[in-house]
């Protein structure tokens, strides 16, 4: 425990010294990024240490805060989510080390290299507090933290938009957790996590607190509106971040309230699975027309939180049903997808960022043609984009593979609703992985492939191997996760026995024989591949011109673009509040000018729910800027009134009730 410590105290003062570097562009980043992978790498051990073997360290020192003390505990679950976060962030801040010298001008590298570590040591502190005003300040660090770390370009309208967006969800998210711990110490007399225990009357009041608090961050549907707009916003390392890590806290923090509720009630799984399939068909829904590379990936993380909160509910529902079998399944199901999701997503915004760092655009109709001159970003966007769609033998279909097995199991063993429920959802989630496979079948189309849409990826170069190492090791892993699915879930049976009480060991043996499968048809396919490339060499080519119909000089407009690839799926199978936005200015008269069409993407529930609301609440708000007068002496009588009502109260309170 005292390792683990040290490793979140040296990332934390790392970012300290590196904002003392001052315009130093170089040795800042030497220092932030230097200090965050040294410290992951240190705290990597006491991590996996304590996934391996199982068992309570905590370290509990005095604190003057009052109701807070400085309790912090290395358990399961901790380990689990420390383990993503200290592996993604050493990367990433190798990563970021060369792709933000592309700023060094702006003077903001010592800034983002102070926040960017806060914000690491913030998400590890918060796994292993155990104290809730401890919880709540690490809770703050990290939101603050990443606030201006995505406003990093913030002389950017649409940059500043993004994270006002943000700190609103976060801080709204973060009122409801407040309210939670405040209902918890109430009933402890303590605000430790060792004393929490609810009543079964307020266990569903904490629960759905919970629900709203931490959906709030990890882009729980309809909570998730901010998740679009800041993802594409931030920086490309700090994107991946925040997809693969960060919104992951908020499924850590709903998993640790669970512990402290006691037996699930009936209707929390039920819940979680309509949450999940609804995220999940959103999401993938609305990734499917983005034009903007990173808003794609960011709404696809929708998609995975959604499976990843129905595998949990699923697990919740064999719980509460009686059947070990489908919590087994479930949990495992979802706790993988944690850590698939963790590399598929930080793996493919880091191929995105090496794709704005070459190209300086992140649009995908400007793109293309992309693998012939990015032939290593390429391949590793490529095997991501075909493990987010769950595509065997990667490692997303193992975990979608598990959660499918446990609403089968439930389909067949539960009786009456249930039954019907958990296979009209295993139809969903094939439903939902179609949708997926269309998605970055496109992604990889209009991107990789085809000619170069623009100057920008005509002129492409592949990054610096500060760039394409990262990348490298995160696709490494995503085949290493699909080829021992096994040795996975022995890892992380403790947390499965932690959460929920039961063992994972009837899940081994058909994980076993899928990572065989999956080792058969990687030898199968490198087998393949060697082969064409021997042929290859023996056979001679030649170059010659084809018939062009009567045209010889196709163009790049003469493609596919990402919207009409997507179109017919869009406007006829999608209902019409999910559609995009067309308008059309036709020409006129008998010299016309030129017409135009425009086509906007916006997110239905934020354009027919949120803005109009906010909206009309801010005009509302707007009509007492009279208070604000601009005078010291008017603000200091707001002051005294505000005073003598209180002491009035007070008096009055003492008269009525001697």
């Amino acid at each position: 425990m005292t390792v683990l410590l040290i490793a979140i105290a040296l990332i934390a003062v790392s970012g300290l010294v590196a904002l003392f570097a001052g315009n130093r562009a170089r040795l800042a980043t030497r220092l932030g990024a230097g200090g965050t992978v040294a410290g992951c790498v240190i705290g990597l051990v006491p991590a996996v240490m304590g996934l391996l073997h199982p068992g309570a360290q905590s370290v509990q020192l005095a604190w003057r805060i009052p109701g807070g003390a400085f309790h912090v505990q290395l358990d399961a679950l901790s380990a689990f989510f420390l383990i993503p976060v200290f592996v993604l962030s050493a990367l990433a801040a190798v990563y970021g080390g060369e792709y933000m010298l592309a700023y060094r001008a702006t003077k903001r590298l010592a800034p983002h290299w102070f926040f960017f570590n806060i914000f690491v040591a913030s998400m590890a502190l918060i796994v292993i507090a155990r104290n809730a005003v401890l919880f709540l300040i690490a809770w703050e660090m990290m939101s603050v933290a990443a606030f201006f770390l995505v406003t990093f370009e913030h002389e950017k309208r649409d940059v500043r938009v993004a994270g006002w967006i943000y700190l609103v969800a976060t801080h709204l998210g973060a009122a409801f957790l407040l309210a939670m711990f405040l209902l918890l110490g109430r009933q402890a007399g303590s605000l430790d996590f060792d004393n929490f225990a609810a009543t079964p009357t307020t266990a569903g009041i904490i629960f759905a607190l919970a629900l709203i608090g931490f959906g709030a961050k990890a882009g729980f549907v309809p909570f998730h509106v901010w998740l679009p707009e800041a993802h594409p916003a931030a920086p490309s390392h700090v994107s991946a971040l925040m997809s693969g890590v960060m919104i992951k806290i908020g499924i850590y923090g709903l998993l640790r309230t669970m512990l402290f509720l006691g037996s699930p009630a009936a209707w929390w799984g039920p819940t979680l699975v309509v949450i999940g399939l609804a995220g999940a068909v959103l999401g993938v829904a609305l990734a499917l027309y983005q034009r903007d590379l990173k808003r794609a990936l960011a709404y696809s993380s929708i998609e995975n939180i959604g499976l990843i909160v129905l595998a949990l509910g699923v697990g919740l529902w064999g719980v509460t049903s009686g059947h070990p079998i489908v919590a087994v399944l479930g949990l495992a199901g979802g706790l993988l997808h944690i850590w698939n999701h963790s590399l598929m997503k930080g793996l493919m915004f880091l191929c995105a960022g090496s794709v704005l760092h070459s190209t300086g655009t992140k649009d995908m109709e400007r793109l293309g043609g992309l693998m012939k001159r990015m032939p290593r970003t390429g391949t590793a966007m490529a095997l991501g984009a075909l493990a987010l769609a769950a595509v065997p033998p990667l490692n997303g279909f193992v975990s979608e593979w598990l959660i499918y097995m446990a609403m089968l199991h439930g389909g067949l063993e539960l009786t009456g609703v249930s039954r019907t429920v958990l296979l009209f959802a295993v139809g969903g989630l094939a439903f939902i992985g179609g949708l997926a496979l269309i998605c970055f079948v496109r992604l990889i189309g209009i991107v990789l492939l085809g000619e170069s849409r623009s100057d920008e990826a005509r002129h492409a170069h592949e990054s610096s191997g500060w760039m394409t190492v990262p990348v490298g090791i995160l696709a490494g892993l995503c085949v290493l996760f699909a080829v021992f699915p096994g040795v996975l879930v022995v890892a992380i049976s403790g947390t499965i026995q932690q959460v929920f009480g039961i063992s994972a060991d009837s899940a081994l043996p058909a994980l076993t024989t899928l990572g065989t499968l999956n080792v058969v048809v990687w030898i199968a396919l490198g087998g393949g591949a060697l082969i064409l490339w021997s042929l290859r060499k023996c056979v001679s080519e030649s170059a010659d011109t084809t018939w062009g119909c009567g045209y010889l000089a196709p163009t790049s407009r003469m493609q596919y673009t990402g919207q009409s690839f997507s179109e017919l799926l869009v406007t006829r199978v999608f209902p019409r509040l999910m559609r995009p936005k067309t308008s059309v200015v036709t020409p006129q008269g008998l010299f016309p000018a030129a017409g135009k069409l425009t086509t906007e993407y916006p997110d239905p529930l934020n354009r027919d729910l949120y803005q109009p609301f906010f909206e009309r609440w801010a005009e509302r708000f707007a009509r007492l800027r009279w208070v604000q007068q601009g005078k010291l002496h008017y603000y200091l009588l707001y002051f005294v009134v505000v005073l003598v009502l209180a002491f009035g109260w007070i008096v009055l309170r003492g008269w009525l009730m001697p």
